[in-house]
């Protein structure tokens, strides 16, 4: 399993799952990507780069949801996947994607939020959690 959501009263709450802390962050793409999109399928037919940083690993976990939501809000781009790279505090992140004018009926984010937000290394990989302000 990559990803599950849970309930929460009024906003966005998932878990992504990886082996490695890069397929965590990978997972988290796909779970804020199939929320916006509502279930349907992205291409994967444009690309971004980004770089971000934190201060510790939820910083930098909220920092790169923030950047997510960011490139769907001011640059019109939803993405599907991502190749993450951390070193340290620092995160490197090639997303495939689509133009999110392609696609009809799509859910907004408003917000990252730290309110429940973990990530810990678990005996099977990693675990990550977030909750997000619709």
């Amino acid at each position: 399993m990559k990803y599950k959501f849970l309930e929460h009263t009024g906003d966005i709450k998932f878990q992504a799952y990886g082996k490695t802390l890069n397929e965590v962050f990978e997972n988290s793409v796909i779970a804020v990507s199939t929320y916006i999109s509502r279930g349907k399928k992205i291409k994967s037919s444009k690309g971004k780069v980004i770089d971000v940083s934190g201060t510790d690993i939820e910083s930098l976990f909220y920092n790169f949801l923030d950047e997510i939501i960011y490139l769907f809000d001011a640059e019109n781009f939803i993405a599907a996947k991502a190749k993450i790279t951390i070193r340290g505090n620092n995160l490197h992140a090639e997303f495939f994607g689509d133009d999110a004018s392609n696609y009809k009926d799509l859910d907004q984010i408003k917000a990252a939020t730290y309110a429940e937000m973990y990530i810990k290394k678990k005996a099977s990989g990693w675990e990550a959690q977030a909750v997000l302000d619709v």
